[in-house]
């Protein structure tokens, strides 16, 4: 099983988009291994986003992510990565695939409501950063052995 790091931005959170979006996740099949909602202040931001110092849009990303509050979740499931990135769309909505997330809730790139690790590394660095280890829920489904072989 692989796990990925998703957060619903805070245009998520304002929109009343979390159950939904979280929805999406959950019928693909992929499980909730934890959740939690927080304000992240300017510091992590620039944690979280420090590949994207220097560019132009990162004052305006770390305000945008300060301005409200976010959740963060962890994913489990079978291309974990790979399947919560389909499932969000293009990081531009308006080349975001019909069904995605992005493509049915938002139109700009920089409101476009979800964050989700890019691979395999990325998603370790960005879960250990988020979550304590205490914090990552092993549990098994009822329905696992009707969604993995």
């Amino acid at each position: 099983m692989e796990r990925t790091f998703v957060m619903l931005k805070p245009d998520a959170v304002q929109r009343g988009l979390v159950g939904e979006i979280i929805n999406r996740f959950e019928r693909r099949g992929l499980k909730i291994v934890a959740l939690k909602m927080v304000h992240v202040s300017t510091e992590f931001a620039h944690r979280h986003y420090a590949v994207h110092v220097g560019k132009p849009f990162f004052e305006g990303l770390i305000k945008y992510i300060t301005g409200g509050p976010v959740v963060a979740l962890v994913l489990e499931g079978t291309n974990a990565i790979e399947v919560a990135r389909a499932t969000m769309g293009a990081t531009n909505p308006a080349k975001a695939a019909p069904g995605t997330i992005r493509a049915d809730f938002s139109l700009e790139m920089g409101r476009n409501l979800v964050h989700g690790s890019d691979g395999p590394e990325t998603a370790a660095a960005e879960i250990g950063l988020w979550f304590k280890p205490e914090e990552l829920i092993d549990y098994g489904r009822a329905v696992d052995g009707w969604i993995f072989e």
